[in-house]
């Protein structure tokens, strides 16, 4: 299978917003006291900025977007910490239909690539405390827990 890790394009909106629907379908699934169902979870205006920010990108399978992968650039600096630049992946989801065929490894490479170009610190990003096959994914790829969320209802 040919997988190709590019930026978002504006026509990749439809097939974007399917993708990102799907795992907010999971988390509805997981949390129902937390999320709920949206159709419209990333609208064609918040699309178009994401775009221009060229932090946005797909997972292209011969002409058909299979993944969805988010980076952000974060520049820690306190009193309290080591002054850190991080690449932060805040979303990472791949077509029901295409999991476990290798595309969460290419985007793994895009953000090691986007770490070495940036001279980023270290690479983050947090997953949801149900999902267990991303988080035994993360784990396989050398991620480590940082800190652990917790709520009381």
């Amino acid at each position: 299978m040919d997988i190709h890790i590019r930026n978002a394009e504006k026509t990749d909106y439809k097939a974007v917003s399917r993708i990102m629907n799907q795992v907010q379908e999971m988390h509805v699934a997981w949390r129902p006291d937390i999320y709920k169902l949206n159709e419209n979870l990333i609208s064609e205006d918040v699309f178009g900025l994401m775009i221009s920010n060229g932090n946005l990108y797909v997972a292209d399978v011969g002409g058909t977007v299979a993944g969805v992968l988010e980076v952000t650039y974060k520049h820690i600096e306190s009193p309290a910490h080591v002054t850190r630049n991080i690449i932060f992946i805040d979303s990472m989801a791949v077509d029901s239909d295409y999991r476990g065929r290798g595309i969460g490894h290419h985007f793994f490479e895009k953000v090691r690539e986007l770490k070495i170009i940036s001279g980023a610190d270290g690479i983050e990003l947090q997953v949801n405390a149900k999902n267990h096959a991303a988080y035994e994914m993360y784990k396989k790829y050398g991620f480590t827990e940082k800190s652990i969320n917790m709520e009381l209802l």
